[in-house]
């Protein structure tokens, strides 16, 4: 029986142990800094691809509409 609650209290301290190697943070909050740069870098990246796509569009609709406002005046 001793031998038992011996083991008990070894595996209760293991667990322990563990869930406190566990909860240390340290180096997290680069990981997560890292991560963010990345998603911003991504969605910063997309929005140019579409920004170039649909641009001369654009130009071209405000060029027309410049010029056409010039020729009624």
């Amino acid at each position: 029986m001793k031998f038992i609650v011996a083991m008990q209290n070894k595996l209760n301290r293991i667990q322990a142990q563990a869930l406190g190697c566990l909860k240390q943070k340290e180096g997290q909050n680069t990981i997560e800094y890292v991560l963010m740069l990345v998603v911003v870098v991504g969605v910063a990246g997309l929005a140019g691809v579409l920004i170039k796509k649909f641009m001369p569009d654009l130009f071209d609709q405000v060029k027309a509409k410049i010029t056409g406002g010039m020729s009624e005046m």
